[in-house]
């Protein structure tokens, strides 16, 4: 039988919008005990955006200790739990990428949402208090309870009822919605880690739009491989075949992914595994234009695009805080399913970036600064601590 968790998530501002913080606890479902801890000061948002970070960041939590888990949520707003559950419409902007992130977490069918009354989730509420309180002073807040189970000596506990109706999970090494990870510990120590799960990332080889440099995003047309590409992706192929580490091959829903990945994995012997959540950006009203030509009819727009990771492009296309959030949240999916693994990732420029952006907790302008040609190979590393590892990047030795 499945294990069954409980979830319980809880979020606040102080000024709605105002200082925030959210704090999430997962419990086994049978014996009631505290399972994992999640906390995290937000800056300044509203009391909704808390209350749904901290039902993604509860979420995550249960997914790291069992994905195969069966969630039964449980919070005290009545938006969230009627919003999650399909009774209630999701009006507000802000929210339904939060919502659509939550959803995610896990396969349909795995979480059941409840809700209870206040004084029923003061476990929760402690934890958002003691976040909000910890980024007031300056601090990160740190869990009571160690991964897996029981309390650290003399932490107050908040009793609650096991439950066995249940239903749905997260993922690995994310914090929040906000795709950085945990901050382990840097350096070297005697532990041994274990063999990480390493991700090969190949971007697709070209199609008809590279050359020209126009936007060519999950919005666009869906263009396939180019005789070029075709046959970049045969030589990568070749390169990692010698290689012979790759245990699976996962790939962007995109055709020129899936095409380069259909190449490398009959090369291999292997299946290919689509992952939604590497699809490259949606560029919106840009898709199929060169830059030029998208400042030229979209100047103040490609501006402000380019100075904030929070501006979408024009006509209802993705931010790269919304990329980040969707890679992050892939990349924890995939780094528990394929632990201690090597496994090629064909996806985009974007996904790519990000995740070396996130490996080496870089700044979001680092996005712009970062070279990836077609059929390049790019690999990080993930370890059982929370630290990650660049290996390699925009290697494209296997094309000359």
């Amino acid at each position: 039988m499945a294990r069954r968790f409980i979830v319980e998530a809880d979020g606040g501002s102080r000024g709605n919008p105002g200082p925030a913080g959210y704090g999430a606890l997962v419990r086994d479902a049978e014996t009631g005990e505290t399972l994992a801890e999640v906390a995290e000061y937000l800056g300044t948002v509203t009391n909704n955006v808390a209350e749904y970070k901290g039902l993604i960041a509860g979420l995550r939590a249960a997914y790291a200790l069992d994905p195969a888990a069966e969630v039964r949520v449980r919070m005290d707003s009545k938006l969230v739990i009627e919003q999650m559950s399909g009774r209630w419409k999701i009006k507000h902007p802000d929210m339904r990428p939060l919502a659509a992130e939550a959803g995610a977490v896990l396969p349909p069918g795995r979480t059941a949402y409840e809700w209870i009354p206040r004084e029923h989730n003061k476990h929760a509420d402690r934890l958002a208090n003691e976040a909000m309180d910890a980024g007031k002073r300056g601090e990160e807040w740190r869990p009571k309870v160690p991964p897996g189970g029981t309390l650290a000596a003399g932490a107050p506990e908040a009793a609650a009822p096991a439950d066995d109706a249940l239903a749905e999970p997260a993922a690995t090494g994310a914090t929040a919605a906000t795709g950085a990870t945990a901050a382990p510990a840097v350096g070297w120590d005697a532990a041994d880690l274990g063999t990480p799960a390493t991700f090969v990332l190949l971007r697709h080889g070209e199609t008809p739009l590279t050359p020209e440099k126009r936007f060519s995003g999950s919005g666009g047309t869906d263009p396939g491989l180019s005789d070029v590409g075709r046959h970049q992706a045969e030589r990568v192929a070749a390169a990692l075949a010698a290689r012979g580490t790759i245990q699976a091959v996962v790939a962007s829903p995109l055709r020129r992914c899936r095409e380069t990945a259909e190449v490398v994995a009959r090369r291999l012997g292997l299946d290919v595994r689509v992952e939604e959540g590497l699809r490259e950006t949606d560029f919106g009203a840009w898709e199929g234009l060169t830059f030029a030509e998208a400042k030229e009819r979209y100047p103040d727009d490609l501006d402000a695009w380019l100075a904030s990771t929070e501006v979408a492009p024009t006509g209802g296309g993705e931010s790269f805080a919304a990329v980040t959030h969707r890679v992050a949240l892939a990349r924890d999916k995939l780094i528990a399913r394929y632990t201690g693994r090597t496994v090629l990732l064909v996806t985009h420029v974007t996904p790519i970036k990000t995740l070396v952006r996130l490996a080496l907790g870089a700044p979001p302008e680092s996005l712009f600064r970062m070279e990836l040609s077609a059929a390049s190979l790019t690999a990080v590393a993930y370890y059982g601590d929370g630290n990650a590892s660049l290996r390699l990047l925009n290697e494209t030795a296997h094309l000359r």
